[in-house]
């Protein structure tokens, strides 16, 4: 694999880890009994915690992304050689 290559394995996996993070630990309006006040959904997070999740999203998809690297740069999973140039 080439340095593009890794880069948009990463970003694909920090995408599909977030989506999966973002719910962990949100408490909503509803939950909390908090009226959320004209124009607010009830189902909003009270308090979202975007870094932390940011942050934790990062850690895990380098984990992820570590394991994926390792098991195809030693061949426990074989991908098919693909032509690098297209006609």
């Amino acid at each position: 694999m080439n340095w593009f290559t890794d880069i948009t394995m990463y970003l694909t996996i920090w995408w599909i880890v977030i989506f999966a993070v973002l719910p962990l630990g949100s408490t909503s309006f509803a939950e909390a009994g908090i009226d959320p006040g004209p124009g607010c959904d009830p189902g909003a997070p009270v308090n979202p915690n975007l870094w932390r999740k940011a942050i934790t999203t990062t850690w895990v998809s380098a984990i992820v992304f570590a394991l994926i690297w390792a098991c195809v740069h030693y061949h426990w999973i074989h991908l098919p050689n693909l032509p690098t140039t297209f006609r």
